[in-house]
Formats: structure tokens, C-alpha cells, sequence
């Protein structure tokens, strides 16, 4: 059997889950009450939590591709639990990546080590962990912080949110250059015909949903945007493995 989707791990993914889960409702059935105690009525109670609901399909979506892409390489238990608890697409895939490139592979690459499986998962998790060991002790003081710079000027402002743009900016142009170069020191890469394609497919898609949005004001549409996106990238990449050449899908700058 393999050891990336045993019955051990299997069961550690069964009990994250339930954990998750049992915290979920117990902080449901305490808001439930509390709203009752403030006077709020059960029918505005119900359309927050339908409200809720709908709000978390389009990031469950994109979980789920990011599930997806981890594991070829991780298998499925490992990526289900992290994307169950803490984990995103930005950072998981890095974090695993970065840690595979150590060993001169990619998440292209299916682990059959044990002893790398059990490195990757460590940094998957420790790099999460310090931010719940640093929010309670510094979070307001972050706040506070940001609060100042925030309300002092309408320049700090506007400084604040370009600081904030050209981090995002920053975390995506990581991930295209990925795709683009997608070369470890040991000149191990899997970026080559299929990841520009998939890249150029993401990136017309999410375009055009985004013109769609804002030509017909389809609101509820803009936060599928992105998993939509991606779905369709990893549809075209499915399509062309299948019609195209090997040599051609396969294709890749590092041989």
C-alpha cells in the first residue's frame, strides 16, 4: 500500500476533519444564540448563514484545485488535510515545491520516499505555524500600527494600498515565473509548452470572466473568477495531453 495514503494517515485526516468540523458548529450554535440574545431575528439569522454558505463555495472550489494539483506528488490525504485547516494555494504550493526542488524534483514527480514525504510535510506545516504563534501576541499591535498609517493621512492611505498591491503583484509574479522558467539548482524543470499554455489559459479566462462581471455588474459571479480560472487551465492541459504529440505535450526547456 502506499505509504502517502495509508489507513495511519487516513485516520489523522479523519481526525483534523472532525476536529475542524466539531469547532465549526460549536461557534455556529454560539453566534446562533448570542444573535438571539441582541434581538436578531431567526430569518436574518438564516440569511447571514445561507449568505455564508454561498460566500464559501468559490474558495472551497479553488481548495479543491489546489488538492488537485498536490496530489501527483503528495498523494490526496496529505494536501486534504492542510487545505482542511490552514493551508492555501499560495502557499502550500510553494512551500512543497520549494522543498522537492531541494531533492531535485517537482510536484510534477510522484514521492516515493518516505523521508522526502516526511520533509515536505514538515515544512508545509512549521511555516504555518508561526503565524498562530504570532497573531495573538502581535496581532493588535499590527492593527494599531496599520491604524495609525491608515487614518493620518489620505497619502498614508494611499501608500498602504499600494503596498498592499505590489505584495500581491509580487506572490503572482512568483507563480509565473515559475511557469515560465521552472528550473531547480539541479536543473530540474517542468516548465515548458504545457505550463505556458495552462498559464495563458488561466490568465484569457479569468479575463474575460472579469469583463463579464463588470459589463452585465454580475456580482455573485466575481469570487468563481478565479477557481473557474483554474479549472479551465487544468481542462486545457487534460485536452491537449490527450490530442496533441507526446512530444509536444511534453515538451518541456530542461529536457
Amino acid at each position: 500500500m502506499d505509504f502517502k495514503e495509508s489507513g495511519f494517515m487516513y485516520a489523522i485526516a479523519a481526525f483534523v476533519i472532525a476536529f475542524v468540523v466539531a469547532e465549526s458548529v460549536f461557534f455556529i450554535v454560539k453566534a446562533w444564540k448570542r444573535g438571539r440574545e441582541l434581538g436578531i431575528s431567526k430569518e436574518t439569522l438564516k440569511n447571514t448563514v445561507f449568505s455564508s454558505i454561498v460566500f464559501t463555495i468559490a474558495p472551497a472550489l479553488s481548495i479543491l484545485t489546489t488538492v488537485i494539483v498536490l496530489a501527483g506528488a503528495l498523494g490526496i490525504v496529505l494536501p486534504w488535510i492542510r487545505l482542511s485547516v490552514i493551508g492555501n494555494l499560495a502557499y502550500e504550493t510553494v512551500a512543497s515545491e520549494t522543498m522537492l526542488n531541494v531533492f531535485g524534483s517537482t510536484l510534477s514527480t510522484e514521492i516515493t520516499d518516505p523521508a522526502q514525504f516526511g520533509a515536505v510535510a514538515w515544512v508545509m506545516t512549521i511555516g504555518t505555524s508561526f503565524a498562530l504563534v504570532l497573531t495573538p501576541l502581535m496581532c493588535k499591535t499590527i492593527q494599531m500600527k496599520v491604524g495609525k498609517a491608515v487614518h493620518k493621512s489620505e497619502k498614508s492611505s494611499k501608500a498602504a494600498d499600494v503596498i498592499s498591491a505590489a505584495a500581491f503583484i509580487g506572490i503572482i509574479a512568483a507563480f509565473i515565473a515559475r511557469a515560465i522558467y521552472g528550473k531547480t539548482p539541479d536543473g530540474v524543470g517542468d516548465a515548458g509548452f504545457m505550463s505556458i499554455v495552462t498559464l495563458v489559459t488561466a490568465i484569457v479566462v479569468s479575463l474575460a470572466l472579469e469583463f463579464l462581471c463588470d459589463r452585465f455588474n454580475l456580482k455573485k459571479l466575481q469570487p468563481f473568477a478565479m477557481p473557474l480560472s483554474m479549472f479551465a487551465a487544468m481542462g486545457m492541459a487534460v485536452l491537449l495531453n490527450q490530442v496533441l504529440p507526446a512530444q509536444v505535450a511534453q515538451f518541456t526547456w530542461w529536457g
